[in-house]
């Protein structure tokens, strides 16, 4: 329903009880200006900032409630709020689209819509370029964002209501004069947020032959956001079955506090830890698990109990940061499932914890989201576990040139990825694009983000997925924008290797970060491989892939390496020793979640895909395994008890060997995938904890596991010369 109020009676009419209201199909004056006027411009009309007519305003709209159908008015244009010292506008007004008439009397015209937003109050104010992201301050909060190459930024608040409805609640342009510092555009607002989410729209160049992807019609992600909202529940599609809903962010409230119980740090010497690499919806999504919250981290909270039985003290988990799991969603003709993205390495928003990992879902916000998260860590501090987390920063979720605009790409996409002269991007990851790591802008953004998880959600560690190009040159390399000074001869081009990058080095001597865990994937799918060789300033661990190699080829029997093993038992002191690195800079493994399973190592030769749907074409090929004697699950007993010999000796190897062992969740009981060695897309029975399976196993590989660990942890394994 729709009525009109000439502003020349509007007085009148804030006082007259019978105030005539045009039925839906009256007409409209059609007004030519779509411009929110400033409250100043509305106070010359008197309209509001008069005391008689604001006062009688709540009682206009309050005469109306009474009326068969009436909704209480919503706010459906975009505002260009002037900032004039601070510009105020509340619900009760700016539900009141006010328009410059073209000709005429001015008209006030209202849209009332069945939604009932509460009547609001916002004040806008310059803000402050610092800190990024939304911050409480104030009195308010601080929005502010880099982005160097955009020629206008509006800041956009979206209800929780108006999100799946693709429905943008209120714009701010930001004034490039008032609202910018050098490149970063920010504001201050004061109000009531609660059930309200930002976002933001930039305007520039759309050259992609020039790494740019500026659309003003995209609403895009803060980079520094908290918290990331869209689906509420895993593997479920968004509206009108959309893969890729629009998403928003959370903005952070004073009230939202959470009890730590007094956590501090576990502080273990990394000499002393057995890690246990886990996936948080695979621990107990199982129906097996019987617990309260399958596949969230109250689900393992429920489950942490097993981890310390079995002697675990750190547990590594695969990414938890807001990622799209529907990003590969295709019916799998194979399984008569659907295929998702079920490890999460392809990161949306690396501050949001993945909100669809938690029970609360959006609920709040996805402030209770961030709290789970940070009861599991609390809880596992209580049982004497330490948390690392797998983190992804070498590629994100939006691919190439043909990818999604989610956020850094329509933030500043020629700051945020690594790009050749023509705007193509370099493809280190395998994953369409590399992530800028060592320009001065995107290493300060990831050192900034590690600090939070560390300070604000008390994680003890990181696992750095493909860490190799994190030591590759930035786009536009030179020593000037690194390092602030030319060198002589300094001609690097995008992605050559650096002997000390300067992201590696700001981690290694973070005040905050040094005392925290850095472990490196030391190589990525480019070719660079750096296990042994990874700079690491004494301070980082590697992921050992050379001891996963060279123990696999030992234990099933292959000739020749003996003394590679020995040195394997040793800490890899061929590898570490000279660097000035101890045995406990590797990180020992058998087995991983890319890769066979520790019984499937010793049940196939040839791995088997044909599940994931491509043909067997995906996955590693040369898996170092051994069927040993029959192909598959369905052998004799003698085959069967010499896998069951095989799987204890590789158990073993891992903990009386120098160094830090690792488990990969499953391995405890023999998980199998039935040789699927690659996974990624399964969120089913293949990538689930089996607790029946365990409880079956309870008296034989699994107690074996167990008293293993027990007897690791009574001996000083990697007290040696070395030491």
């Amino acid at each position: 329903m729709t009525f009109c109020v000439p502003i020349e009676q509007t007085h009148t009419a804030y006082h007259h009880q019978d105030v005539p209201l045009l039925a839906a199909h009256d007409h409209v004056p059609v007004i030519s200006s779509n411009r929110f006027l400033s409250p100043l411009k509305l106070q010359n009309m008197n309209l509001v900032h008069s005391p008689s007519h604001s006062l009688q305003l709540p009682k206009f709209i309050s005469h109306f409630q009474n009326t068969p159908k009436f909704y209480p008015p919503k706010r459906v244009t975009t505002s260009n709020l002037e900032t004039i010292g601070s510009n105020i506008f509340s619900n009760s007004t700016a539900s009141i689209p006010i328009k410059a008439a073209s000709e005429g009397v001015d008209t006030a015209v209202v849209v009332v819509e069945e939604e009932e937003p509460q009547l609001k109050k916002i004040q806008v104010f310059e803000g402050h370029p610092a800190p990024f992201g939304a911050t409480v301050r104030d009195g308010g909060v601080n929005f502010a964002i880099f982005s160097a190459n955009a020629v206008s930024a509006t800041l956009c608040l979206i209800s929780l209501s108006d999100l799946p409805e693709n429905r943008v609640t209120e714009q701010i342009f930001l004034d490039p004069l008032t609202n910018k510092t050098g490149d970063v555009w920010h504001v201050l607002l004061k109000g009531d947020f609660k059930d309200m989410l930002y976002g933001y729209k930039f305007d520039g160049n759309f050259s992609p032959e020039v790494g740019l992807y500026y659309d003003p019609s995209k609403i895009v992600l803060d980079p520094y956001a908290k918290s990331v909202i869209s689906r509420g529940e895993f593997g479920v599609l968004g509206h009108d079955d959309n893969r890729w809903p629009q998403m928003a962010c959370m903005i952070p409230t004073a009230e939202n506090k959470f009890d730590w119980e007094g956590d501090s740090p576990l502080k273990y010497p990394q000499r002393d830890l057995i890690i246990y690499e886990m996936h948080v919806r695979g621990f107990t999504q199982h129906e097996s698990s019987r617990t309260e919250f399958p596949g969230t981290y109250l689900g393992v909270v429920e489950k942490l109990d097993h981890l310390k039985e079995l002697g675990v003290n750190c547990i590594e988990l695969m990414p938890c940061h807001e990622f799209n799991e529907l990003e590969y969603y295709s019916y799998n003709s194979v399984l008569g499932d659907y295929k998702v993205n079920f490890w999460g390495y392809s990161t949306i928003n690396y501050f949001s914890p993945m909100t669809r990992y938690s029970s609360a879902g959006t609920r709040n916000c996805g402030q209770d989201a961030i709290n789970e998260f940070k009861l599991l860590v609390r809880e596992a501090h209580k049982r004497g576990i330490e948390v690392f987390m797998d983190v992804v920063f070498n590629h994100t979720a939006e691919g190439n040139e043909k990818g999604p605009i989610l956020s850094f790409r329509g933030v500043d996409n020629s700051i945020y990825y690594m790009l050749a002269p023509k705007g193509e991007f370099y493809n280190y990851s395998g994953c369409g694009n590399t992530f800028n790591c060592n320009h001065p802008i995107v290493r300060q953004f990831i050192l900034d983000c590690l600090r939070y998880w560390v300070t604000e959600m008390h994680v003890d560690g990181f696992r750095f997925d493909l860490a190799s190009i994190m030591t590759r040159s930035s786009s536009l390399w030179d020593a000037v924008n690194v390092f602030g000074s030319p060198i002589e001869g300094d001609l690097l081009t995008t992605g050559t290797p650096l002997s000390s990058p300067p992201l590696i080095d700001m981690m290694s001597n973070d005040p905050i970060l040094r005392d925290v865990k850095l472990i490196a994937e030391a190589w990525d799918a480019g070719g660079l491989y750096q296990v042994g060789m990874f700079p690491h300033w004494c301070i980082w661990s590697e992921w050992n892939g050379k001891y996963r190699d060279i123990v696999r080829q030992f234990i099933k029997g292959t000739d020749g390496f003996s003394g590679a093993f020995a040195e394997c038992l040793c800490g890899s002191p061929n590898l570490y020793q000279e660097g000035g690195r101890k045995p406990w800079n590797s990180i020992n493994f058998v087995c991983a979640h890319d890769g066979f399973t520790l019984a499937d190592l010793v049940t196939y030769n040839e791995k088997h895909n044909l599940a994931n749907g491509e043909d067997n074409n995906d996955g590693e090929n040369h898996n170092n395994s051994w069927n040993c004697g029959q192909e598959g699950e369905f052998a004799s007993i003698s085959v069967k008890k010499l896998r069951k010999r095989q799987m204890r000796n590789f158990f073993l190897c891992l903990m009386v060997s120098q160094g830090v062992p690792m488990i990969y969740m499953g391995d405890e009981y023999g998980h199998t995938k039935g040789g699927n060695n690659n996974t990624y897309c399964h969120d089913n029975y293949i990538n689930y904890f089996r607790w029946d399976k365990k409880e079956e196993s309870s008296s034989d590989f699994f107690r074996f596991c167990r008293l293993v660990t027990k007897f690791r942890h009574q001996l000083a394994v990697n007290v040696s010369p070395l030491a």
